[in-house]
């Protein structure tokens, strides 16, 4: 199986062509129309140098709202409000510290500089939200995504604090809930995620899940 080459136009192979890892196609844009279907398919775009890459591995890690587990201890965190929260108050803040705080052992992010302004223009549309934790008026943490239909894409998150991201996960999940979206995309593995009830999911069901959520 080899790897997809885009083409100008808006289009993207079958999920199933993708490799092991996950990797479907490279090139294109980062247009928001291009981004809104690659999401609509259950793809994502991921930077390795100066080329788009674009993804969608099997299994997939999701989150159910409904199944969001919270310890003990981050029920103590939430009691006591340690943090004020807001949603979309601060969305290029929130990237900009996904960019510049998650960085590699050599300073690399896959966040590039078109990346930022192609989320922004996404929040712009209102495609693209995000979740604030903020201390003394400063803030400390918080994470961005994309949200269509009943589905909210995962991106990037980042905390300068303790807790600081868990909690804004925390209580966007549940606003989440109160709006009625069914299904969170965490993408891939990840303990901190895992902990939080996030679970493996098949490929397949995950797309079939995408057709039956958005609209």
């Amino acid at each position: 199986m080899s790897l997809h080459i885009l083409p100008e136009k808006n289009w993207f192979p079958p999920v199933e062509d993708a490799l092991e890892d996950g990797l479907l196609a490279m090139g294109g844009d980062l247009s928001a129309s291009r981004l809104l279907l690659a999401y609509r398919k259950g793809i994502f775009p991921w930077y390795e140098g100066d080329v788009p890459l674009w993804w969608c591995p099997d299994p997939r890690f999701v989150l159910f709202p409904q199944a969001l587990n919270i310890s003990k201890s981050m029920q103590q965190v939430l009691r006591k409000k340690p943090f004020s929260f807001t949603i979309n108050n601060a969305f290029k803040q929130v990237i900009h510290q996904c960019k510049t705080v998650n960085t590699g052992k050599h300073g690399a992010t896959w966040i590039t500089d078109e990346v930022e302004s192609a989320y922004i223009q996404l929040h712009s549309l209102g495609f693209a939200h995000s979740a604030e934790a903020w201390l003394n008026g400063q803030l400390v943490g918080g994470l961005y995504g994309i949200r269509l239909g009943k589905v909210f894409f995962g991106e990037s998150m980042f905390s300068l604090q303790s807790n600081a991201s868990k909690y804004a996960f925390i209580r966007y999940t549940q606003e989440l809930i109160q709006q009625e979206v069914e299904l969170i995309d965490c993408q891939v593995y990840s303990t901190h995620l895992e902990s939080l009830g996030a679970e493996m999911m098949q490929r397949s069901r995950f797309i079939a899940l995408l057709d039956q959520l958005i609209t």
